[in-house]
């Protein structure tokens, strides 16, 4: 230990020593506030992955949603371009399996069905992606429903799209 010379009154020196530290004054980091903050922070990262377990449910929902719009845009267009035979794509009722036929709006139904299934859900032999189509060519009304479980949601879903052929 080094040795600190102090003044004494009358100019001679006296030796002192440094004392070992108390514990009260001593410094660091006890394990109890260690554990304290790593309990912290393990609650503060799990509420970082739920947060980011909601926001990929959300992201998911919205995908299927912009999905079904797009597909509802799709038919519509289809109908324009047979404005004919606009009648004919009504659907009388959800549609969930695609039908046979030769005509055009036939042909056009079919692929629409796929295709709502392989965007939406990514399975062409789902049964709980249907569409309907009913008042055309006048007040035509296009809806989708699938099932938003799996996207976090309660269940079915549906959207509709109005328009004139």
């Amino acid at each position: 230990m080094p040795v600190i010379r102090k003044p004494v009154a009358s100019g001679t020196f006296r030796r002192a020593r440094h004392a070992a530290p108390r514990p009260s004054r001593m410094r660091g980091v006890s394990l109890i506030e260690v554990l304290v903050s790593v309990v912290i922070l393990g609650i503060g990262l799990m509420g970082v992955a739920a947060m980011q377990s909601v926001a990929l449910r959300g992201g998911q929902s919205s995908l299927e949603t912009s999905q079904a719009v797009m597909q509802t845009n799709a038919i519509a267009e289809a109908m324009r371009a047979n404005r004919v035979n606009a009648a004919s794509y009504n659907t009388g009722g959800m549609l969930c399996a695609a039908g046979t036929g030769s005509a055009l709006a036939q042909n056009d139904l079919r692929n629409w069905l796929v295709n709502l299934k392989t965007n939406i859900t990514k399975d062409p032999a789902d049964v709980t992606t249907c569409g309907q189509i009913s008042g055309c060519p006048d007040n035509c009304e296009i809806s989708i429903r699938w099932d938003d479980r799996r996207a976090g949601g309660s269940g079915t879903r549906t959207i509709t799209t109005r328009t004139r052929i």
